[in-house]
């Protein structure tokens, strides 16, 4: 796996990551949304670097111009619920993009032991497309994983992009296990730990109930 950790360069990235964080700014649900939004777009431009492009010619008012423009064959798959403002960031960039969503959570056990739960499930085929899957959280690496298998019902991509926000080592070790070594996997910023509940420390807490309000 090609592992692209982003705010190892210093950029306004950094400005949205630590309002995520920041417990007293991620009170206002709408601004976390939106600073999601922002770091997926930021993810997006990086991305673009690497994807395929062919030659488009262009007709202006004056004549015409030969640009190379990404390849048209992108499937954008977010992890519902937490997911969605992170897809709307990619989305503002790769509008031309299919879209997949698929839900995926934790059914706790106990306290500290929880299995992966995938039901709803609306994708197109994949078969020799650009797969970019965007989960904003990679704590464990367990939900990731178990929605990589649910999707190769539906064809194996030509390649494939992961997008996360704020994930931790053993995340990123435990998906480099099951994904195809080919991978890229392009995150906002790492932590080095997790709880005893499998939360990123120091993180910054439910991305979902952040961004859509406290669950029952």
């Amino acid at each position: 796996m090609i592992v692209n950790i982003l705010d190892s360069k210093k950029t306004i990235l950094n400005k949205f990551i630590s309002e995520i964080r920041d417990e007293v700014i991620q009170k206002d649900s709408l601004r976390f949304r939106r600073n999601i939004e922002r770091i997926g777009e930021v993810i997006a431009y990086e991305m673009s670097q690497t994807l395929i492009y062919e030659k488009v010619e262009t007709k202006t008012p004056l004549g015409t111009k030969t640009i190379e423009l990404p390849k048209k064959d992108i499937v954008l798959c977010s992890i519902l619920r937490a997911g969605l403002p992170l897809h709307n960031g990619l989305l503002n960039y790769f509008d031309h993009a299919e879209n997949a969503f698929i839900s995926a959570y934790r059914k706790h056990i106990s306290d500290q032991k929880f299995e992966i739960k995938v039901e709803y499930f609306a994708s197109p085929s994949l078969e020799g497309k650009t797969l970019i899957l965007a989960d904003p959280m990679l704590a464990t690496g367990q939900s990731l994983v178990s929605v990589f298998e649910a999707l190769k019902k539906n064809g194996t991509p030509k390649e494939i992009h992961v997008a996360c926000v704020i994930g931790s080592n053993d995340g990123i070790k435990l998906i480099e296990k099951h994904l195809p070594a080919e991978t890229k996997l392009w995150i906002a910023t790492v932590d080095n730990k997790l709880n005893e509940k499998g939360y990123i420390v120091p993180g910054l807490g439910d991305a979902g109930d952040l961004a859509y309000g406290v669950k029952l």
